[in-house]
């Protein structure tokens, strides 16, 4: 049993974090615009000594820890998602801080909705309850909301904030629907005492079918999976790319962690898995034909990124489909490594901007090695890495996945998946021909710009991982293996 103070003590991330936020947003407002630089500064330190505080906790807590009579579950599953979304939200920021100050939407409020954003997220990895999961998972959503209509000069962040709030807001209803059917099936709310309910035949499985249903839809809204991706796109382009970044990245692992605490804790009994594994399977194909496809007509980068973004939410899917520990471990390993991808890609076309030009149209990578050979070099990494070709990391990604699609039978699905990613390296083969083979247009970026020390580390790092991948499968499934109770 796990004393009163104590309990706090494994939420002190948590509190530290809204503590910080609430500071932040409150010196800010007695800071000159020549001294917002501060603001940047304290934000990094809040997400460092974040990430610093999960680490503590998870490593001092032996194994998992469920406090607050259920509501929230301290895992090793937990702690590594929190340290990288605090990573990957550090990362993105410090790519941003020159997009931001030329479009002067460099503000304290931006920075505060992004620890916001963060914060909802390590709520939604530890939920251990529908209640705490559905809080992180609309903190997030609001954060994310408002950072898409940051820039209020902007048409288009404006128009795609309306409709990612709308659509967000009936994917929130039908989610909220499908966990009231789950509760007035079970009387439970806790997701060990639903599994118990069920388990002990006191479920109504007839209702809890169809609360799975809705849950189902909400998971697909949530992953930007067809049929449910009619928002990714507009988003995507539509956003301030430093948001488009932090859409595209940390918020999928959060993603992750909501699948895996609804489908696999909940409702992972063997009759349920059988309802809601076809389903998933349903929604992985769609997503790799309709992505793939539908890239290869766009001619802006963002809105490129956008549908191969549905196409690897397919191929996530994939894993969660076979209800196993080899294909959740690959998925994991899959969304921390297309998470690292987004983060460098996006970021590149951060560094590659300036005022008045947003450098995410295909036109603008014309001929971009002989303007900055370093960063042609880096974008054919992360290019190289989406698509899947060896030696870079998304090639691992993928196989995995493949192995344990295969290991539970499912040729075909595999067949499917090997097809359409041939298919899709062509959209991204093609960035790298312009690149490498076109000369340079009248909206390529002219000056030369110093290499980010960050920018590098990030893209290696996608062919250091592809060239020893092992360590990192490994420890996926060692986390998988201590915190995901599978049927």
């Amino acid at each position: 049993m796990v004393s009163f103070y104590s309990q706090f003590q494994l939420i002190l991330p948590e509190i530290f974090l809204l503590t910080a936020v609430s500071a932040i947003l409150v010196i800010d407002l007695f800071l000159p615009a020549a001294k917002r630089m501060a603001t940047y500064w304290l934000t990094q330190g809040a997400l460092l000594v974040t990430a610093v505080l999960v680490f503590l906790v998870t490593s001092t807590s032996a194994g998992s820890v469920v406090v607050f009579d259920g509501l929230v579950v301290i895992d090793e599953l937990s702690g590594l998602l929190k340290i990288l979304i605090c990573i990957l939200l550090s990362v993105g920021i410090s790519y941003s801080r020159d997009y931001l100050a030329h479009r002067d939407i460099f503000k304290g409020e931006y920075f505060s909705l992004a620890l916001f954003a963060a914060l909802g997220m390590l709520v939604m990895v530890s939920a251990n309850h529908l209640l705490t999961l559905y809080l992180g998972l609309e903190l997030l959503s609001l954060s994310l909301y408002a950072l898409v209509a940051f820039n209020r000069d902007s048409k288009d962040s404006s128009e795609a904030a309306i409709k990612y709030f709308v659509l967000g807001a009936i994917a929130s209803g039908m989610l909220l629907y499908g966990m009231s059917m789950i509760y007035g099936s079970t009387g439970q709310l806790n997701i060990e005492q639903i599994v118990n309910a069920i388990s002990a035949g006191n479920a109504d499985m007839d209702l809890l079918r169809f609360g799975l249903v809705f849950v189902v839809v909400g998971v697909g809204f949530k992953l930007g999976a067809v049929p449910f991706h009619m928002w990714v796109p507009d988003v995507y382009q539509g956003a301030p790319t430093s948001v488009t970044l932090i859409i595209g990245s940390a918020p999928k692992l959060a993603a992750f962690a909501f699948v895996v605490r609804l489908l696999f804790e909940t409702l992972g009994a063997a009759t349920l898995q059988l309802d809601w594994s076809p389903m998933l399977a349903i929604l992985a194909a769609a997503s790799l034909i309709l992505g793939n496809l539908v890239a290869i007509a766009q001619t802006n980068l963002k809105r490129m990124l956008a549908y191969s973004t549905i196409s690897h939410m397919g191929f996530l899917v994939l894993g969660f489909m076979t209800g196993t520990q080899q294909g959740v471990s690959a998925a994991l390993f899959y969304v921390v490594t297309y998470a690292l991808m987004v983060v460098a890609g996006f970021g590149l076309m951060l560094l590659l901007s300036k005022r008045g030009f947003e450098s995410d149209r295909l036109e603008d990578f014309r001929g971009l090695s002989r303007t900055h050979p370093w960063f042609a070099f880096l974008f054919l990494l992360i290019m190289f890495s989406m698509a899947g070709i060896p030696p870079m990391v998304g090639f691992w990604a993928k196989l995995f996945i493949l192995q344990s699609i295969i290991e539970q039978g499912f040729v075909g699905l595999a067949l499917l998946a090997v097809v359409f990613s041939l298919i899709g390296a062509f959209y991204y083969l093609r960035v790298i021909k312009l690149m490498y083979f076109d000369e340079p247009s009248a909206s390529t970026v002219a000056e030369q710009r110093t290499g980010s020390l960050v920018m590098s580390v990030n893209g290696l790092l996608l062919l250091a991982l592809g060239l020893a991948p092992s360590w990192l499968y490994s420890l996926c499934e060692e986390v998988i293996k201590s915190s995901v109770r599978l049927f």
